[in-house]
């Protein structure tokens, strides 16, 4: 194999193309095909890119029927204080802009017209139909005459199930329990969406409280290199000193930025959140941290009592399995008997009577019908069987569904426990970092203590601050996510659990 000459020029793309079109010409018979050639166009376009190298130039209405809706707006009643927005503000917004909560009300809806449907079965059905008709016939009188005829007239019938053994009911009921379902199932989206937005708000409220932090340990970064500096002019320390904390100092520098790419990182989720574009422009007030570490009373039992009761994604479950067993009611009437009551009445009226022959009629017809399924081959039997197996595999998926409801409960229950007793610790920390990092600045003041010293005291005091901060916002989504987990999360993101000053640290 001989190598391509180092200074050959490389083919262009258009190139390319046209070598590879000749080359299809040739193998299908030396004709030159165009590119593209053998596939269906849409609207003049090719319909499939001249090369697996190519791009594809979609059609002028492809591209236009594909530009995005307009944004969702903020509400009027809340854009004027869109710089100080509160968490029921955000929850209000995402309420209403949420497509999850829109999907699962239109659900709902059509679920409630569906069990309006199934109730009319009750009712008999009744049905007016129309017809005109023309005949031509030939006669024998007097030689061969052709007879045209015309008569029209209305029909009025009547449809009405008396019974079914169950089946009507096994549908109306079916109908019922799926909108019972589709309900509950909207409850626990609005639920959902809540804890969410309570989540967002709670790390972008997080974020920003770390970033005030940041900043203030980058202010003390700064005034410990101009120290360092100054200690260094005057002969006090050497230039490891200044070094150390100019290093400190581009530490603390990357640290807050990170956290402010962080904070539009938190922004945009919560704006997502809320239903909106992430570039939206709002923003939320950072409240004083002044609220003291809270517990609650209710006792674990208590919760997974009332999230057994009131869950509402574990009701529609059991909805679910109320749907599946009126379903083997119906798959049991089906090979049961039924009584159906049917009449008709209609007028006909002759455009061109015969001779001798009456302008109209009527017609009146009852009926009562008995049907008794003989023989299908089994289909019936198999089923009822199908259903009532469907009906006990809805039973046992709700029975576990149950049992992992108990778990979130138990779990989101230890971990408010657990966040409750971090933030205690953590203040503890925060308490005896700065205390710490105030002795080794008076130290290194007076002379009496080294610059790396100083670094490690402050650096202990920064991560006291994040753990601190971290701790107590963990808290605020600890306890949304236990009121969630019980199916008691106001859709102002306010929850009836029993709040107490914990004074203990581990409520019994």
């Amino acid at each position: 194999m001989t190598a391509a000459p180092a200074n050959r020029p490389v083919p262009r793309l258009g190139a390319h193309r046209a070598l590879r079109a000749a080359t299809l010409g040739a193998a299908l018979g030396g004709a030159a095909l165009p590119l593209g050639c053998g596939t269906p166009g849409v609207r003049g376009v090719a319909g499939t890119a001249p090369a697996p190298n190519v791009l594809w130039t979609p059609p002028r209405d492809a591209t236009a029927a594909t530009k995005p809706a307009p944004p969702p707006a903020l509400p009027p009643d809340l854009a004027e204080r869109v710089a100080q927005l509160k968490l029921a503000d955000v929850i209000d917004i995402a309420l209403r802009n949420n497509t999850a909560t829109s999907a699962a009300w239109a659900d709902a809806r059509a679920a409630a017209a569906s069990y309006g449907a199934a109730k009319g079965q009750y009712f008999p059905t009744l049905a007016v139909n129309g017809a005109v008709t023309t005949i031509h016939r030939t006669v024998s009188s007097a030689g061969q005459q052709a007879v045209k005829q015309q008569f029209y007239g209305p029909t009025l019938t009547l449809s009405w199930l008396l019974f079914d053994f169950g089946g009507r009911a096994g549908v109306i009921g079916e109908a019922r329990e799926a909108l019972l379902a589709a309900d509950w199932t909207h409850n626990a989206t609005l639920q959902n969406v809540v804890l969410a937005v309570e989540q967002a708000y709670f790390d972008y409220l997080g974020t920003k409280a770390l970033l005030a932090a940041q900043q203030t340990t980058l202010r003390e970064a700064q005034t410990n290199l101009e120290a360092a500096e100054q200690r260094h002019r005057v002969g006090l320390a050497t230039i490891a000193d200044e070094l150390q904390a100019r290093t400190a100092l581009s530490q603390a520098r990357l640290s807050l930025q990170a956290i402010e790419g962080q904070l539009q990182t938190t922004r945009g989720a919560l704006a997502l959140s809320m239903g909106l574009p992430a570039n939206v422009p709002y923003d939320i007030a950072l409240p004083s941290d002044t609220t003291v570490p809270l517990g609650i009373s209710d006792s674990v039992d208590t919760l997974i009592e009332r999230a057994v009761r009131e869950r509402p994604d574990l009701a529609a479950e059991r909805a679910q399995v109320a749907v599946a067993r009126a379903r083997v009611s119906v798959a049991r009437s089906q090979a049961l008997p039924s009584l159906s009551l049917g009449g008709n009445a209609g007028e006909t009226y002759f455009i061109n009577p015969l001779p001798s022959s009456p302008s109209s009629g009527n017609s009146y017809a009852a009926t009562v019908t008995l049907s008794i399924p003989l023989f299908s081959g089994g289909a019936q039997i198999y089923n009822v069987r199908a259903a009532a197996a469907a009906a006990d595999a809805a039973a046992q998926r709700a029975r576990g569904f149950e049992q992992q409801v108990i778990y979130e409960v138990f779990n989101a229950y230890y971990a408010l426990r657990t966040a409750t007793q971090q933030v205690r610790t953590s203040g503890d920390l925060l308490a005896s970092a700065t205390q710490s990092e105030q002795v080794a600045l008076g130290r290194y003041k007076a002379g009496a203590g080294s610059l790396l010293d100083l670094l490690t005291a402050q650096a202990a005091l920064a991560s006291a601050r994040a753990q601190a901060i971290g701790a107590r916002f963990s808290w605020y989504i600890a306890l949304a996510q236990l009121a969630h987990d019980a199916g008691i999360l106001g859709l102002d993101g306010a929850s009836p659990l029993h709040i107490q000053a914990d004074t203990t640290g581990l409520n019994k």
